[in-house]
């Protein structure tokens, strides 16, 4: 292409890139800390039969190998720190209680690995779920704030951990919002939402924004309780 004025030739620009190509995550090692709770339990369960390699940590390996072995399709148990080490991806869903100090403790064992926070801080009282205000400003904000070695991400908070660990339910249909500073890290998530059946990941921008991602949880509360159901979301027009 040349320029009218100068005469020189200038580069053509790139195709802009399709924001629904993602990479094959398949090969990938997936660690689960807190995958002996409901929700850590549902997501071990649902990547393990998609076929991905799933790892489940536990303070205590015993406890982890019994739960991994309960789940079936591939998973493994290891301690907490063994998980973190052997995993290409860690997802953090423990209780919001012990998030500072466990990521504390794995620091070094997280060091270059991508995290992907699901904590939801949340409190509960007679009125119901509501959520709690973190000095961070979130819970994915506080786990970057400790992990300054890791690459950290935000994702799968508004799952149903009984439609997740529910065998007789063959797809989930949610959508899967997905926050984090670099592309390539958050299009990487999206994938590994994909590898469940009836789920999607779609990127919703920056960790600054995660605080709303997590406090959207106490709605979805609310909403099961009046409905007796197991609510999700879905993006619509993407």
């Amino acid at each position: 292409m040349t320029d009218a004025d100068d005469g020189k030739t200038t580069p053509a620009k790139p195709p802009a890139r399709d924001p629904r190509d993602l990479p094959d995550v398949s090969r990938l090692v997936v660690g689960v800390l807190g995958g002996t709770g409901d929700q850590g339990r549902g997501l071990a369960y649902r990547l393990g039969r998609a076929g991905q390699r799933v790892i489940i940590g536990s303070r205590a390996a015993e406890r982890a190998e019994s739960a991994a072995a309960e789940l079936g399709h591939g998973v493994e148990g290891a301690d907490n720190a063994e998980c973190a080490r052997r995993s290409d991806i860690v997802i953090v869903a423990v209780p919001w209680e012990g998030h500072a100090e466990l990521l504390e403790s794995l620091r070094e064992d997280l060091a270059g690995k991508l995290v992907v926070d699901c904590v939801n801080p949340l409190g509960f009282d007679k009125k119901g779920a509501y959520p709690l205000s973190v000095p961070e400003g979130s819970a994915a904000e506080q786990a970057a704030a400790l992990l300054p070695d890791s690459r950290v991400t935000a994702a799968f908070h508004h799952l149903s951990a009984p439609l997740l660990q529910n065998p007789d339910v063959e797809e989930i249909d949610i959508d899967v919002m997905v926050l984090g500073e670099v592309r390539a890290d958050t299009d990487i998530v999206q994938a590994l939402a994909g590898r469940i059946a009836g789920m999607r990941g779609i990127f919703a921008g920056r960790l600054r924004n995660a605080h709303q991602v997590e406090s959207l949880v106490a709605n979805l509360i609310s909403i099961n309780r009046r409905y007796k159901a197991h609510a999700g979301l879905r993006v619509t027009d993407v």
